[in-house]
């Protein structure tokens, strides 16, 4: 009888440390899952969008793809756990990864901040611009478009025609803080306001007339350094490269210019590619393309009107995304054999 109970007794035990063993890794679990996605991501705002009317399930499934949670079901669980389903306002919020479930929810609870920091990238097209706002909900891409075709009452966009990309090369790459009622028309002034802000600060525009260029020739030039630029370093080198080409009517034959007609960019271009008929086709109409092709930064504006000079004509990318610049056709073809392989 003494030997059944102390069978019974170590089955119980073992029962117990199941128990206990399941609970543990159940509330590690857990743990994980409530716990930020990542501890060290507070410095990564991403913004969210929350449509009127939006449920519980929606939003989750929002947050889970855009990795501010580990799980969206963790996140219904938690909404109706603590009983806030359907109190979540509308609006477009700025999260991070480094939040913990508390944190989002009660930012969620509480409503979007009045402002929302948007950065639009040196070397961003007007297109790209209005995609990226469009994404972030802050307006939508088409309305931003149009308003980049209008007039607008600017000294510096006076003598340029009302057309299709008119504001190419004006948006000036910044950080910006917006309300999530901001207009496209303000958003386009602050964006024309921050760049007419750096040309005066750097007596921009008789900086260029002394080198023989008008302002929309500099920044055209500035948009194509920026486009072909890969590190910082090459920026000045390159835009003497452009002067030099320049200067004995050699034609640009610059890839950027080509992939900025292109309906869809590409890691490499073909030979047909340099036979597109544009404007824009350095490889086949000699001098400046009509417009910029990017918003160039203050450091390729800079480049332009600060070029290195030197008698290099041509260049191509290295591995670590450097150039190698050389002074012949037969250096530059050389170089093409050595670097190209490699890429």
């Amino acid at each position: 009888m003494g030997k059944k109970r102390k069978r019974k007794s170590n089955y119980g035990l073992w029962i117990i440390v199941l128990l206990l063993f399941v609970l543990a890794v159940g509330y590690l679990q857990a743990r994980a899952v409530f716990s930020p996605v990542d501890q060290a991501g507070a410095e990564e705002q991403v913004n969210v969008v929350v449509p009127k009317n939006s449920s519980t399930a929606y939003i989750a499934g929002q947050l889970e793809s855009e990795g501010l949670v580990h799980s969206a079901l963790a996140f219904r669980l938690y909404a109706r756990y603590h009983h806030i389903d359907g109190q979540f306002k509308p609006g477009t919020y700025q999260l991070n990864p480094a939040m913990t479930l508390d944190e989002i929810n009660g930012q969620l609870i509480k409503g979007p901040d009045e402002t929302i920091k948007i950065t639009v990238p040196e070397g961003f097209t007007v297109a790209q611009v209005a995609g990226m706002l469009e994404q972030n909900g802050i307006t939508g891409k088409d309305d931003f478009l149009r308003l980049t075709d209008s007039e607008w009452n600017y000294p510096y966009l006076k003598d340029i025609a009302a057309e299709n990309n008119r504001l190419e090369g004006y948006l000036y790459p910044d950080t910006y803080h917006v309300s999530p009622v901001t207009s496209p028309e303000k958003l386009v002034q602050m964006m024309l306001d921050r760049f007419n802000t750096v040309i005066e600060e750097q007596n921009y525009i008789k900086q260029a007339a002394d080198r023989d260029l008008t302002l929309h020739q500099a920044v055209i030039i500035a948009s194509m350094v920026e486009r072909e630029a890969r590190v910082a370093g090459d920026r000045a080198r390159i835009a003497g490269v452009i002067f030099n080409r320049l200067a004995i009517g050699m034609p640009l034959q610059l890839d950027a210019t080509i992939q900025y007609v292109l309906e869809t960019p590409k890691e490499v271009l073909l030979y047909k590619d340099l036979e597109v008929d544009s404007p824009y086709n350095t490889y086949k109409y000699p001098g400046l393309p009509p417009g910029p092709i990017a918003c160039p930064g203050w450091p390729s504006l800079q480049a332009v009107i600060e070029p290195e000079e030197h008698d290099f004509l041509y260049y191509v990318a290295k591995p670590d995304g450097s150039h190698a610049f050389s002074r012949t056709l037969q250096e530059h073809n050389n170089n093409i054999n050595k670097y190209q392989g490699q890429n």
